[in-house]
């Protein structure tokens, strides 16, 4: 049976085989790369705006003017709270669709050193670390994320995400921060909730 013990353990344990020093709580959350430049943006740049809505970091001012929405909207979108249940969020991690639903989230964004070879395994570890408390958000993903992540556009990726909203036009459906906002509520709306017990039978009457 999938408890949540067994989930948590999941989730280290897929921490544990990044093949790299790695952590929850990267202090790194994005490396904007694009060709041979790369700027970053601190976790303390974005802890800054998602408490007070200041923006402290270029390359985060700059994210969200190419996002298509005001900075006031990422703000409320990656600080919005979602219910989940931790097993039924680690059951649809795990399951085929789900690992092919991480693959796909994972299109232009993942570890900076290991790319998309450990992709999966490390977005799912931050989702899952989140979920532990019955609740995600963007902002709690990303607090979680184990190591440094990299927004690439240099090639080999367009720096396009895929957003997990239809739609949605260019960059709303396309942009990272765009596809932060949506993130969490995808994941709600896919987790593999346990099934509720069958009522109890009434009781039979005697015939006197």
């Amino acid at each position: 049976m999938f408890t949540r013990f067994a989930a948590g353990a999941l989730a280290a344990a897929s921490i544990s085989t990044l093949a790299v020093a790695a952590e929850a709580g990267t202090k790194r959350p994005v490396r904007w790369v694009s060709g041979g430049a790369v700027w970053t943006t601190k976790a303390s740049a974005f802890a800054k705006f998602f408490n007070d809505g200041e923006i402290t970091d270029r390359a985060l001012q700059a994210g969200i003017n190419n996002s298509g929405w005001t900075a006031d909207e990422i703000q409320e979108g990656m600080t919005k709270s979602y219910d989940v249940d931790l097993v039924g969020v680690s059951r649809f991690l795990y399951s085929a669709d789900g690992v092919k639903f991480l693959d796909d989230q994972t299109r232009s964004y993942f570890p900076y050193w290991q790319k998309k070879k450990t992709a999966v395994v490390a977005l799912r570890s931050a989702i899952i670390l989140d979920a532990a408390d019955g609740e995600i958000s963007s902002a709690g993903i990303m607090r979680q994320l184990p190591v440094d992540f990299r927004l690439n556009d240099n090639g080999v990726s367009d720096g396009a995400q895929n957003v997990c909203k239809e739609g949605l036009d260019e960059p709303q459906s396309t942009s990272l921060l765009s596809w932060y906002v949506f993130l969490p509520a995808c994941v709600q709306a896919n987790q593999i909730l346990p099934a509720e017990p069958a009522p109890a039978a009434a009781p039979v009457r005697g015939l006197w």
